[in-house]
């Protein structure tokens, strides 16, 4: 586990596990518009370095780690570093994707518990660790990043399914155990295809919907985090869905 530049002003904190390229990156990159340091993170810190230049490049403070969600040694010494170091985490969001097909003939135990601690464990030790600063402070606001298979299981998306079933549950419970503590706790269901290397090289006939708005701008996605953020707790939203115009539910 490392950190890009630990040694800032203590400032807000936006911490986003999952960080990559697409809709990790531009909610990051949203956070840090607002005026949160956005600490980003992968399994391998040098993944996120070109995200925390592109977001430094544009006069805003961001700081890359390396961390395993999955290790929950791994997962309480980087809160306690970014709490202790960095500033108050006042939005976690977790975006972490392991959207792995297999058929169920073919589905391994060991894969599926991958799936699931990847998915799911990691998003309930981040949660349960930045919880148990928020309450201190009596605010914040957790975002889950779900799936079209949060609500429904797919044909060879089983291990999917499961885990995103489960960290929807997760959410829920999480969302009525804090939000008397004035915690926001929201749950997004990306249900479409989003606009991304992969699929641009891999579905180029789907990747052409985009003239059309047929697909999901990572950009647009981080708005709506933003929003969830900003609401008044009076009308707090838990579960928001996004997909675009064209697709079918």
């Amino acid at each position: 586990m490392s950190a890009s530049e630990p040694n800032l002003p203590l400032a807000p904190v936006a911490l986003v596990i999952g960080a990559g390229d697409a809709t990790g990156g531009a909610i990051a990159r949203r956070f840090a518009r607002g005026g949160l340091t956005a600490c980003v993170i992968r399994r391998n810190a040098d993944k996120v370095q070109g995200l925390v230049d592109a977001i430094r490049a544009e006069g805003f403070a961001a700081i890359g780690f390396g961390a395993d969600a999955r290790k929950e040694d791994d997962v309480v010494a980087l809160v306690e570093k970014i709490e202790s170091e960095v500033g108050p985490i006042e939005v976690l969001v977790f975006n972490i994707g392991a959207n792995v097909p297999s058929s169920i003939l073919e589905e391994t135990s060991r894969k599926y518990f991958k799936i699931w601690e990847m998915a799911c464990l990691g998003g309930f030790l981040f949660g349960r660790e930045v919880a148990k600063r928020m309450v201190t402070r009596t605010r914040g606001t957790i975002i889950f990043t779900g799936a079209t298979a949060s609500l429904r299981g797919a044909a060879k998306f089983a291990a999917f399914a499961g885990a995103k079933h489960a960290l929807r549950a997760l959410a829920q419970s999480m969302a009525r155990e804090l939000g008397p503590m004035n915690i926001h706790v929201a749950h997004v269901v990306v249900d479409g295809a989003i606009d991304t290397e992969f699929i641009r090289s891999n579905f180029p006939e789907r990747y052409a919907l985009k003239a059309q708005d047929g697909i999901l701008n990572p950009d647009h996605i981080a708005e709506n985090y933003w929003y969830l953020h900003c609401q008044p707790r009076d009308a707090w939203t838990h579960e928001i869905d996004l997909r675009p115009w064209s697709e079918r539910f």
